[in-house]
């Protein structure tokens, strides 16, 4: 969640004619991190759960390269970047260390 509210306002400052281009594409990617997170662990089952967490994954991987694209324009600062980035690696092994542990418990099941 917090990196969600960081995404938004650093994409404040984006040019107004990506509104519709980067600036869109990016917040999305990154509201769909935890909104992907949440509705899995709703879920019935362990399998669905691991799956929205692949979908959660995907779409990090997505606000990663979107946010080194928003560097390379200009739109970032590199401060700002490294800070996302970080943010976004600490949330990468997260996923990835939960989805493992509930892949092998789904296994010895």
């Amino acid at each position: 969640m917090n990196l969600v509210t960081e995404i938004y306002k650093l994409s404040k400052s984006f040019p107004a004619d990506e509104m519709y281009g980067l600036t869109c594409q990016i917040r999305r990617s990154a509201i769909s991190i935890p909104s992907n997170i949440a509705e899995g662990s709703g879920r019935k089952s362990t399998a669905d759960y691991i799956r929205f967490l692949y979908i959660a994954t995907g779409s990090l991987y997505e606000l990663q390269t979107q946010i080194e694209i928003a560097l390379k324009l200009g739109y970032l600062k590199k401060t700002d970047f490294d800070k996302l980035y970080e943010s976004s690696r600490e949330i990468e092994r997260m996923l990835s260390s939960l989805t493992r542990k509930l892949n092998d418990a789904a296994r010895a099941e």
